[in-house]
């Protein structure tokens, strides 16, 4: 049942995130390059401002932070499906890149599960910055060559999720707005 309380604009911007994704899916496979690139710039904008919404005007709510990890996972798994769709030739080369990200970030989903007795992606520093990288490395790749930026966004996630694996080892339940492993007490 869906309280009043959390009917906010940071959660409906962190829901439409989600909900829209299969328009960008529509315009990514029927080469509507310029449809394409507005909309992923607008709907992953919203990433920035839920966040800020809620900070500012005291709208951080529990389902509003799984709300925009849901959100965040979506959107950034569609991400690569669209850079893979789109580009790629700047795919190709880090595929092996690519397993093991993706192998340690069902990792982490797997001992959050085991340990803590639900799947739980956190927002430590690195992967903070890491969202913004495959934001920018999306719109960059129309413009330029970004096999090397992919590289280093794979690079950065893998430790982010290895960081984020050793605090549910380590500390167990934590915010998961937690700085990072050698910050566990502060949050974003």
């Amino acid at each position: 049942m869906f309280k009043k309380e959390n009917l906010t604009i940071p959660n409906f911007l962190s829901v439409s995130r989600a909900l829209f994704l299969p328009i960008l899916v529509i315009f990514a496979v029927n080469d509507m390059e310029l449809a394409f690139l507005i909309g992923y710039i607008l709907l992953g904008s919203t990433d920035f401002f839920d966040g800020m919404i809620a900070r500012k005007f005291n709208q951080k709510t529990d389902i509003g932070k799984t709300l925009d990890s849901t959100a965040d996972l979506f959107f950034y798994i569609a991400s690569a499906y669209f850079l893979a769709t789109l580009f790629p030739e700047y795919i190709e080369p880090n595929y092996t890149l690519l397993i093991v990200f993706f192998s340690i970030l069902f990792l982490s989903f797997v001992i959050s599960g085991i340990l803590l007795k639900k799947p739980i992606m956190m927002h430590t520093s690195i992967l903070r910055f890491n969202a913004v990288l495959v934001y920018l490395v999306v719109i960059c790749s129309y413009f330029m060559n970004t096999t090397y930026f992919i590289t280093g966004i794979l690079i950065l996630y893998i430790i982010g999720f290895i960081e984020e694996i050793a605090i549910f080892i380590k500390y167990g339940e934590v915010d998961p707005d937690t700085k990072s492993f050698f910050r566990i007490d502060e949050k974003l």
